[in-house]
């Protein structure tokens, strides 16, 4: 057996702007270089995306994303410095949390084990 996390972080209104899925999206990005090549590999729209990067930078009140314009020689974008460090420490945060968790859970299998049997 083994635990699974998941971390969504909420503003003060309680309401979530950050999880895995945006580490996902970040990733691609910078993979990509481009919004529109990262959504569509996650099967998620443009739009969506693009709403979600814009509500976490707004609570985050930094920019995390250089966006360059479409047209012919078509558009992108790419993680900001503080979009790159804060992509780094959200994973190391969310590895972090991830070890306590099993630390945790570890130290109380063997209680749930003799139950479920």
């Amino acid at each position: 057996m083994k635990v699974k996390v998941r971390i969504s972080i909420v503003n003060d209104n309680g309401e979530p702007y950050m999880g895995i899925g945006l580490v996902w999206l970040l990733e691609r990005i910078k993979k990509f270089k481009s919004i529109r090549k990262a959504a569509m590999d996650m099967n998620m729209s443009y739009a969506k995306a693009h709403r979600i990067l814009e509500e976490l930078e707004e609570n985050l009140g930094e920019k995390l994303l250089i966006k360059k314009v479409g047209g012919i020689k078509g558009g992108g974008a790419a993680l900001t410095s503080f979009g790159e460090k804060f992509l780094n420490t959200y994973k190391e945060f969310q590895k972090r949390v991830e070890n306590c968790a099993e630390e945790e859970f570890k130290s109380v299998l063997h209680i749930i084990s003799g139950k479920i049997r």
